[in-house]
């Protein structure tokens, strides 16, 4: 294996590309795009080691690292392990699936305000969650769905059939990034309609423990959350890292793909199902967190300095937010607040930001 100089492109403002070579395959990568990934990935195990070192039991970091690889004191590792771990898990993992879904999402609609949210699946995924809380009874059913697995697959169940109507609506000999997204916003819209005329049919306990999930909360969450998103994510990460030369073809527009030999519905049909299934497993798990698949993939293109945001390092900065956030909730603040909170207070900004660059732009 042999790393060759780097290269540069004609163009002035371009960065520099390197080419590794492996034999007789050879590839060009640019250098932020390696170490800001593991950068990431640095900052996302220490802020996941202090959130489960913070707490009412306040554990240090050492003390937590032992308890990870089975030494240390009974106490220290059943808190970690069994109290505060599955928590930490769902927010990884939860970040992780909706970060790689918006990056799926923006890259083929080719428009950075394209997201679950904006596409409806996480309103079909509300819709699916809620109905099992109202229709559930009483406050004492209600409580029960919340910590079985009535509630996610719900929510699952809910997500995919969104999808669905998403995809058949919006399909016409392929799938166009701008009717996708005018399609999403038409059903988002009739979703929230569903769930406020839910909302106003339930009882009062199960109004209230609605609205704390439809704010997206990972109060509660354990391994019953956390493994079955864990073995979706085994299934779509590798499928939606599959993906990533389609969609750099995509971009180009479909004749171009079909130039190059790529079957344009089947590759549109692809991507959607993946993006589509990650956000509604994610959903399913914490409930409907907002701005997290809006905001990171387009931080993300801007630390990598990439065209289009790249899936992996989407994915670990959309864990370290959710992560980070979390810890924020939980002890920053004189009270407890569902993570989505703090989402939406760092993402309502940027969307803002995003609209104000955009509508600048158009009238250059």
């Amino acid at each position: 294996m042999t790393l060759a100089a780097p290269t540069r492109t004609p163009a002035s403002h371009a960065r520099p590309r390197r080419t590794l070579r492996l034999g007789p395959v050879s590839a060009t990568y640019r250098r932020r795009s390696l170490v800001v990934p593991v950068l990431v990935l640095l900052l996302l195990l220490l802020v996941a080691a202090l959130s489960l070192g913070r707490g009412d039991y306040p554990i240090s970091v050492p003390e937590v690292l032992g308890a990870l690889v089975g030494t240390g004191e009974d106490t220290v590792r059943f808190i970690v392990l069994d109290l505060r771990a599955p928590r930490v898990a769902v927010a990884v993992l939860v970040g992780l699936a909706l970060g790689v879904s918006g990056a799926l999402i923006q890259t083929f609609a080719r428009n950075p305000l394209a997201s679950p949210d904006v596409l409806g699946v996480t309103g079909g995924a509300a819709i699916g969650a809620v109905s099992v809380i109202v229709l559930g009874g009483s406050g004492t059913t209600a409580a029960g769905v919340l910590g079985g697995l009535g509630l996610p697959a719900a929510a699952l169940l809910g997500g995919l059939v969104m999808a669905g109507l998403i995809f058949g609506l919006a399909w016409q000999s392929g799938i166009d990034g701008y009717r996708l997204v005018l399609v999403g916003v038409g059903l988002s819209a009739m979703a929230q309609a569903v769930v406020s005329y839910l909302l106003t049919r339930s009882a009062l306990f199960d109004a209230a423990a609605a609205n704390v999930w439809l704010t997206g909360s990972l109060n509660g969450r354990g391994w019953d959350q956390a493994l079955p998103l864990a073995l979706a994510l085994l299934v779509l990460l590798p499928a939606a890292l599959a993906t990533t030369r389609v969609l750099g073809v995509l971009q180009f527009g479909d004749e171009t793909a079909r130039a190059l030999g790529v079957r344009v519905p089947l590759a549109q049909l692809a991507v959607v199902l993946v993006a589509v299934g990650l956000a509604a497993f994610a959903v399913s798990a914490a409930g409907p967190i907002q701005f997290v698949a809006l905001v990171v993939p387009q931080i993300a293109v801007r630390l990598t300095g990439g065209s289009r945001p790249p899936l992996l390092t989407s994915g670990l900065l959309g864990a370290l937010l959710l992560t980070a956030s979390d810890l924020v909730a939980r002890t920053a603040l004189p009270e407890t607040f569902p993570v989505g909170v703090i989402t939406a207070v760092v993402g309502a900004p940027y969307l803002l930001w995003l609209l104000v660059r955009g509508r600048r732009r158009s009238t250059l």
